[in-house]
């Protein structure tokens, strides 16, 4: 296979019996999935797990996949956005218990490090999307897969099952809330962390 090339709704629906394919398609969104992970958590241990995650459950769904609905980056980003509120749901529920230590991935020293690099790079998109939590869930993953993921409007509208003009006004609409938001002047703090 090609270092870089087109994935195809064959290609993908064979990530899931093909290590090539797959080995192909990790190398091609790895750093889009690393991006997507980092924006929202700032634990590199918990981004590593997240990251694994999202191509286990990309694995497991690749028969799923449907072109008319968005690209493959897009399918992945969907992915991706039901992997991490799972989980961060998992651990708003769980803050009362002990926090985990067994089972966590071990990262070596240069890991920890490029996560580290790439969780303060994104430190102010991690703020913004904590203000975004202010908007409704349905208007905020259309806003993330735009603003953030780089999806066009009609990729973000097929990939949340959305009719591209009901999409554009409501992207709009979020948009003018967000503003609002962001410009007051007594703002609500922002938490650092949505972990435990």
């Amino acid at each position: 296979m090609s270092e870089t090339h087109e994935f195809d709704a064959d290609l993908v629906r064979r990530i899931g019996s093909d290590p090539d394919v797959f080995e192909a398609f990790y190398r091609e969104h790895v750093t889009a999935v690393e991006r997507f992970v980092t924006r929202r958590v700032n634990d590199p241990h918990l981004a590593a797990d997240l990251v694994v995650d999202v191509f286990l459950a990309a694995i497991d769904t690749a028969n799923s996949y449907r072109p008319n609905r968005g690209s493959p980056l897009g399918w992945l980003y969907g992915v991706a956005r039901h992997v991490v509120a799972r989980e961060l749901g998992r651990r708003a529920r769980e803050r009362a218990v002990v926090r985990r230590v067994g089972g966590r991935r071990l990262l070596t020293p240069e890991s920890q490090a490029r996560l580290e690099e790439r969780i303060d790079a994104e430190r102010q998109s991690r703020a913004l999307y904590a203000a975004m939590a202010e908007l409704r869930e349905d208007d905020r993953a259309l806003l993330e897969l735009v603003a953030i993921d780089g999806l066009s409007v009609a990729e973000a509208a097929r990939t949340l099952g959305l009719r591209p003009g009901t999409a554009r006004v409501q992207l709009h609409r979020s948009r003018q809330r967000l503003r609002a938001s962001l410009t007051d002047p007594n703002p609500v703090p922002l938490p650092l962390e949505a972990s435990s």
